[in-house]
């Protein structure tokens, strides 16, 4: 739209349907999104226009509401149901607090897709080999590209915590300040697409996919959660002694009941369990421990006001609004229903039946196909559309023959 029609307040308006557009371009049949797919109204938020730092042409991006042209949010947008879940929130007096990890790989150009990704040539003109987790000199080779990043970041009024290189061969990771969840899905969205932008300025490809590299941790999206009182700010996972409250421990019942239904919207794509089932630090259970990262569910080490629940089950190609949605509802469920936890495990432990979660894509669907939890919190409009969107994606990969397959089993008799 052109900054005179914006500034006029000319209504953009979207087909429905491409809420629930598919990865590949297509759409589910159109029973999903209302047979005549009428328009939405795309309303922007006055908090989340910017000015686009790192385009040459002067360019401003407005984060949107899709709403229904009677005024009443999408039931199909994944921002609309975040908010919905922070208004249930606010009915019963409480405001839910997030902060994001991000994970993400910075590569070559990877020009042909059935090759590795690289990582990228550094000004010692070699590439990183082995494991600089923490190293203070490892990105000294892409010092231009983290310096225009976070020039972008201040331009956009992005607050950023800390920024580490993480495990992988040029994996790298950025800890937002936490905050309110819908303000936090924003900026995390914003931060994906500036790091992608800003890579091609300088011949870099940003990935954010679940597992880019074989042998290599994979990029996770942890989600760290807490709930004060709208009016105190006092965190109620803690009491006036600093001992851990019955909310707190309601919030990860919450949690345990709801993850193995809700893993198709925290991993949302066939790569999303090659993360997943090479669990190192990526546990794919709903386990719930202090400190131990092998449980789905981790509590760190910090003091009783910053009491919080570390949900380690996302992913970095997780939608930033649809996973905190998820994990606030099913905390909030929890609450509301008083549920207790398992017994907290420490050390080496085997994950028992009951809290193991879904290890492929086509079991996560079938798991939220069955569940009449996620249509109770999410509406039956979206649950069915997500999963028949998804479904498209699944049958377009098996429609694929991989080069593992045509290696390993051509020779079979």
């Amino acid at each position: 739209m052109t900054a005179e029609g914006f500034l006029e307040g000319r209504r953009l308006q979207l087909a429905r349907g491409v809420l629930l557009q598919c990865i590949m371009g297509g759409y589910p049949p159109s029973r999903f999104y209302g047979s005549d797919d009428g328009d939405l109204a795309l309303v922007a938020d006055p908090k989340q226009i910017h000015r686009l730092p790192w385009s040459q042409q002067p360019r401003a991006l407005a984060i949107c509401d899709a709403d229904e042209l009677t005024g009443e949010s999408s039931r199909l947008s994944t921002r609309g149901q975040l908010k919905a879940v922070v208004a249930r929130y606010a009915a019963l007096g409480l405001a839910p607090v997030v902060a994001t990890e991000l994970e993400f790989f910075v590569f070559a150009p990877n020009p042909d897709p059935t090759q590795p990704f690289q990582p990228p040539m550094g000004m010692d003109g070699r590439r990183e080999d082995g494991h600089s987790a923490f190293s203070v000199s490892s990105n000294n080779g892409l010092r231009p590209f983290f310096s225009e990043v976070y020039a972008c970041m201040a331009a956009l009024g992005l607050p950023r915590d800390t920024f580490m290189h993480e495990m992988g061969v040029s994996q790298f990771e950025i800890n937002l300040l936490h905050g309110d969840p819908l303000l936090l899905a924003d900026q995390t969205f914003l931060f994906k697409h500036l790091l992608k932008e800003v890579a091609l300025k300088h011949g870099l490809t940003v990935v954010c996919m679940a597992k880019p590299l074989a042998h290599t941790p994979g990029s996770s999206m942890h989600i760290h959660q807490s709930v004060v009182e709208a009016g105190s700010g006092r965190n109620v996972f803690s009491d006036e002694a600093g001992e851990a409250t019955a909310t707190f421990r309601h919030f990860i019942g919450g949690q345990q009941a709801c993850l193995a239904d809700f893993t198709a919207l925290f991993a949302p794509n066939v790569n999303s369990y090659q993360r997943l089932c090479h669990p190192f630090a990526s546990p794919n259970n709903a386990c719930w421990s202090h400190d131990n990262r092998s449980a789905g569910l981790r509590i760190p080490a910090s003091s009783s006001v910053a009491r919080r629940v570390e949900n380690r089950l996302p992913g970095a190609d997780a939608n930033p609004y649809l996973a905190i949605a998820a994990s606030l509802a099913a905390g909030l469920y929890g609450i509301e229903h008083r549920l207790e936890p398992s017994a907290a495990i420490q050390g080496e432990f085997e994950v028992p039946d009951n809290l193991s979660l879904p290890c492929t894509l086509h079991a996560a669907l079938e798991r939220l196909k069955r569940s009449h939890l996620a249509k109770e919190l999410f509406g039956a409009e979206f649950i069915e559309g997500y999963i028949a969107s998804k479904t498209l994606e699944l049958t377009s990969f098996f429609d694929e023959i991989t080069p593992w397959e045509r290696r390993v089993l051509a020779a079979q008799a």
